[in-house]
């Protein structure tokens, strides 16, 4: 300790949030397994019927809604961000590496409220999109692009997008451009040389930004309530309607520990899944 004066200075205002956390967990975990009575806000007796109650088919279809949903975020901003980190990491113009970063991390800087209302604004009926649409003549009537699924997944790629990118070209940034050069000076073409080379060493940061876009998903609240206006529903927003409209806070809580056991087990299938891909990685 003596060798390093600051170490608890660092580490107490972490473990103070440890502890917050770990305590907060361990009130929602005891929620999840007591009784709820109706017109009370008091949790009754100890029960496993809220887990038995998660088997309907009605919340099976949510979770597994929330899964694709996640799943279709995290490919469509890996699709998107990809392009942005390359040219990020291979742009030689300062003024060019700067704007590619600054709309990259722009969303980081909003709040969750703020995109989602911007979003309200480009997809809805009267929106940017459709009113570009009719002026060209492309349709004849609006498209409905809020409510739906679709609109979600493209909120929530815009909410994911800088992490995906930051991940992304630390990941191509680590890549040596003598790889390329080499795969050019034996025949290779650009396209190739990327797609034997650059595309498969930066497979850790792939998996990395896959993971993390969907873990990021999973808890979308905001997004999925506006956007999706109840006729897309996740788990977080089945868990709000739960515990302040039906008051109904041991069950809210059960859908709450139900979720997290499914993201870590998703995660760790995508991990299990990913393994052998790490090793192409460069070391």
């Amino acid at each position: 300790m003596t060798d390093r004066p600051f170490l608890r200075t660092f580490v107490s205002p972490a473990a103070l949030c440890a502890l917050a956390f770990v305590a907060a967990l361990a009130a929602v975990m005891q929620y999840s397994v007591r009784a709820y009575v109706p017109g009370s806000l008091e949790p009754g007796g100890l029960t496993l019927a809220n887990f038995a109650a998660l088997l309907k088919p009605l919340y099976g279809r949510v979770f597994l809604d929330t899964v694709w949903i996640c799943f279709l975020t995290a490919f469509w901003t890996l699709i998107v961000g990809y392009p942005l980190a390359y040219a990020l990491v291979h742009a030689r113009n300062v003024a060019l590496k700067s704007a590619i970063l600054v709309i990259s991390v722009t969303p980081l800087f909003l709040g969750e409220v703020v995109r989602t209302y911007s979003w309200i604004v480009v997809l809805g009926n009267n929106g940017f999109v459709n009113s570009m649409l009719l002026k060209a003549g492309v349709i004849a009537q609006p498209m409905q692009l809020m409510f739906t699924r679709f609109g979600v997944v493209i909120a929530l790629v815009h909410v994911t997008l800088p992490v995906m990118v930051i991940m992304l070209a630390a990941a191509l940034a680590h890549i040596d451009p003598d790889y390329e050069r080499a795969a050019e000076s034996l025949g290779a073409g650009p396209i190739r040389a990327f797609l034997t080379v650059t595309l498969p060493l930066s497979l850790p940061g792939i998996i990395a930004g896959v993971t993390t876009s969907f873990a990021w998903t999973f808890s979308a609240f905001a997004t999925p309530q506006l956007i999706g206006g109840g006729q897309v529903n996740m788990v977080s927003n089945l868990v709000y309607q739960l515990g302040f409209a039906s008051f109904n806070f041991p069950f809210a809580a059960s859908l709450s520990v139900a979720g997290l056991v499914l993201t870590f087990a998703v995660l760790a299938l995508l991990r299990a899944a990913a393994r052998p891909l790490e090793r192409i990685g460069p070391n």
